[in-house]
């Protein structure tokens, strides 16, 4: 018996039979009734070359099949399909047919520009692009490691904002994606959004790769925001306000469903973004000014100029909306803004005190609480609501500083963070 190779199998062409020997037949020998049976199975051989001949010819067919089919449907194609939607085809999108939210114009029409504002910050942002692994750890690493290096106090703080951030920008990427961007009507916003959402998953590498490179217990870190109260009440804040926006048959144009967009919208730009991320950040940064934790430091600081402008953005996006729909800023709903963003700051300052129950690094609960009130002040303002907390100011005038763009370094001391891709710059 012969052992079939994976050639015998392959070979799509039948094996041709080798010629006969041209001398006289030679007459058939008698076969016994077991030798019939056998001969009359096809062999391996025959029956593989069979199904290869067969299969190449129903590909064939197949294949004959699926382009008259294709040609066909294509006849019919309708060129205007979705009109439900997006009213296509009737004419170009003019400036003035576009809006922020319930706009019916072709959103797959990018110019003209409606909203200048918006573009200019997608290029900021695209100008401004980095990555986590550019970030020397070395000396992070040998701190964290060293029993004296720091404090308990100072490893409790960098435990807690790798264990809120890693989490936080996760809810805000979700949000964006699965939420936001379905709900705004403007492409160049959305243009934006998707630089945010790109920046938020850079942001969620950034922490891991802190983690990681740190050695952190990952199990411990990543469900702070299910084990430590402090942390898990700022997570829950904001997830309330996009689990009924991230049903995909939630639709705005109603003046109950956009403003139950514009609150999400607050929430998450005003409130997440804007408040619950300034005392960790302020922790770490302080840290990074003493010579500790310089790597972690700086990748806080790169995230901290991205947040800047993805807070920036929203206000901006969120006041548009006001303008192009004063009957969504009544006078209950400012109140409930107000209160939103009260909350926010409490829950913010609750996590201060969690974390620096002593002083640490040159500040305390106290000055972290009434930096949060100016901040909490800001905010309002910003949204042209009246501020809540008379007197307060800016203990950390240094942050400030930090979140300048145009800020001068050593290049010999520090990596530049301020840079910008080459693309961008002016020669």
């Amino acid at each position: 018996m012969s052992i079939l190779s994976w050639d015998d199998f392959e070979d799509d062409a039948p094996k041709q039979a080798p010629q006969a020997n041209k001398s006289a037949p030679v007459e058939p020998e008698k076969k016994t009734d077991s030798q019939v049976v056998s001969d009359a199975q096809p062999s391996s051989q025959n029956l593989a070359a069979a199904q290869s001949v067969g299969t190449h010819s129903n590909r064939t067919t197949d294949s004959t099949d699926s382009l008259v089919r294709a040609s066909e449907s294509l006849k019919n194609l309708d060129v205007a399909p979705g009109l439900e939607e997006l009213e296509m085809g009737a004419q170009r999108v003019l400036v003035d047919d576009k809006a922020m939210i319930n706009c019916r114009a072709d959103l797959n029409q990018l110019v003209p520009f409606k909203y200048e504002w918006a573009w200019q910050k997608y290029l900021d942002g695209c100008a401004n692009h980095w990555m986590p692994q550019e970030i020397n750890m070395t000396h992070d690493i040998a701190l964290w490691k060293s029993e004296n290096g720091l404090t308990e106090d100072e490893r409790i703080i960098v435990k807690r904002s790798l264990g809120f951030f890693s989490t936080a920008d996760s809810l805000v990427a979700n949000n964006l994606v699965l939420a936001i961007y379905r709900l705004i009507t403007n492409p160049e916003c959305r243009q934006y959004i998707l630089r945010q959402a790109f920046e938020e998953a850079i942001h969620t590498h950034a922490y891991q790769y802190c983690i990681e490179s740190l050695g952190m217990d990952e199990g411990e870190i990543f469900n702070m925001y299910r084990e430590i109260p402090s942390v898990a009440r700022k997570a829950s804040w904001g997830l309330k306000y996009t689990q009924s926006l991230s049903d995909p048959t939630f639709k705005t144009g109603t003046p109950e469903d956009d403003q139950r967009l514009l609150r999400n919208l607050i929430a998450f730009y005003c409130v997440l973004e804007g408040i619950f991320f300034y005392c960790g950040f302020t922790q770490i940064l302080s840290m990074g000014r003493r010579n500790k934790m310089s790597g972690v430091a700086e990748q806080f600081q790169y995230i901290l100029r991205d947040e800047s402008m993805h807070l920036n953005f929203g206000i901006d996006m969120i006041n548009q909306i006001k303008i192009e729909n004063p009957h969504l800023w009544s006078a209950e709903f400012q109140e409930e803004v107000i209160q939103m963003i009260l909350e926010g700051t409490m829950l913010e300052i609750e996590y201060a005190r969690d974390t620096m129950p002593r002083g640490v690094l040159g500040m305390n609960a106290a000055m972290m609480e009434e930096y949060l009130k100016f901040i909490c002040n800001r905010r309002l303002s910003q949204l042209g609501l009246p501020e809540q907390f008379a007197g307060v100011n800016n203990p950390f005038q240094w942050m400030s500083e930090m979140m300048d763009l145009r800020k001068e370094k050593n290049f010999f001391e520090t990596r530049v963070t301020d840079y910008q891709t080459g693309g961008a710059l002016s020669w």
